[in-house]
């Protein structure tokens, strides 16, 4: 039997080698035309994309004054994903735009990506904390830490059993220690069903032949104040958390993400994004379309002028608003892939 790593590595770079070639033919081939975008956008930075195939997330990429990409740290943001049981494996990329607050550039997100347990993460600071003076991105990503190194410790404990989501949640619950408090969406592939627990309005969709054929559904008290786990006084525990099981097959796309992508793209915008990587490059470096998606929702965000979900929820909840919602971005794409 071949070995499956073996056989993703030479699957991924023959796909990644094709990719390449017939994107260096479709630029030599435009070379006479007016513009020399190979991702089309009104702004020519987006060109600058193309020039940085590693650590995408250190090149300012976006010209705004108060939403710029940043490096996260590898520990959270490894590209590739190998490993999990069944005939599946999940191959999985980050992308991350904060918004650009001087006292806090790191943002309210954070998100892991654990190479061998198949699972991935995302956590989102609740910002109202601010205004006690505390940040809540502390307690976001040392949250998704402690989830990560739970997942870890978890395996090494017991190889022979699954991943215990809400034994993953607890534990990093229990040893998060930084003020404040966070959503959580943890995700894990086993046995080609993908189990998740949720806490708030972070959330992901699973896409099939470019239609949704499942998204989380959001926790929230009242509008705009979701579920939240945290260490003080009436904030959420574990108890609160939602679980489900989805079944995935090869060839399915997963978007997790916090809810300044929800709040910003439409799911039909969502599935158009997706289904323009199908049968490009974007489709073998996940990371790529995170990228994608997370710029499309950046956009969405700063129109004064757009329809976005968040603006449906505000009319419904008779709140005046419109237009997007500035946020910090965060996305990871997870392609299901054949062992």
């Amino acid at each position: 039997m071949l070995n499956p790593i073996t056989t993703l590595f030479s699957y991924y770079l023959s796909r990644l080698l094709r990719s390449f070639v017939s994107m260096a033919i479709n630029i030599v081939t435009r070379m006479d035309e007016s513009e020399f975008d190979v991702i089309i956008a009104d702004d020519d930075e987006q060109l600058q994309f193309l020039l940085c195939s590693e650590k995408m997330s250190s090149y300012d990429i976006i010209d705004d004054d108060s939403i710029m990409p940043i490096q996260i740290d590898d520990k959270y943001t490894t590209n590739i994903s190998v490993g999990g049981t069944g005939s599946t494996i999940m191959v999985a990329g980050s992308f991350y735009i904060p918004k650009y607050i001087e006292k806090k550039p790191l943002g309210e997100d954070a998100s892991f990506i654990c190479v061998k347990e198949q699972t991935i993460g995302v956590a989102d600071g609740v910002g109202g904390w601010a205004k006690k003076g505390i940040d809540s991105g502390e307690y976001s990503r040392e949250l998704m830490k402690n989830a990560e190194s739970a997942v870890i410790k978890q395996k090494l404990d017991d190889t022979s059993t699954s991943i215990d989501l809400m034994k993953v949640l607890n534990e990093a619950l229990l040893n998060t220690k930084a003020k404040g408090s966070s959503t959580a969406c943890i995700l894990n592939l086993d046995n080609d069903t993908l189990r998740a627990i949720n806490v708030g309005d972070s959330g992901f969709v699973v896409i099939r032949d470019g239609v949704i054929v499942y998204k989380s559904e959001i926790q929230q008290s009242r509008f705009n104040c979701p579920f939240q786990l945290g260490n003080g006084r009436g904030l959420d525990d574990s108890s609160v958390a939602m679980e489900v099981s989805v079944p995935v097959k090869a060839g399915d796309i997963v978007v997790l993400g916090t809810d300044g992508l929800f709040d910003n793209v439409h799911d039909f915008e969502l599935e158009t994004i997706v289904n323009g990587g199908v049968d490009s490059w974007d489709t073998d470096v996940p990371e790529t379309l995170a990228w994608r998606i997370a710029q499309y929702a950046l956009d969405n965000s700063k129109d004064k002028e757009i329809y976005t979900p968040f603006s449906r929820e505000c009319f419904k909840a008779g709140v005046e608003h419109s237009g997007g919602k500035c946020d910090d971005i965060t996305v990871i794409v997870a392609n299901i892939w054949p062992c």
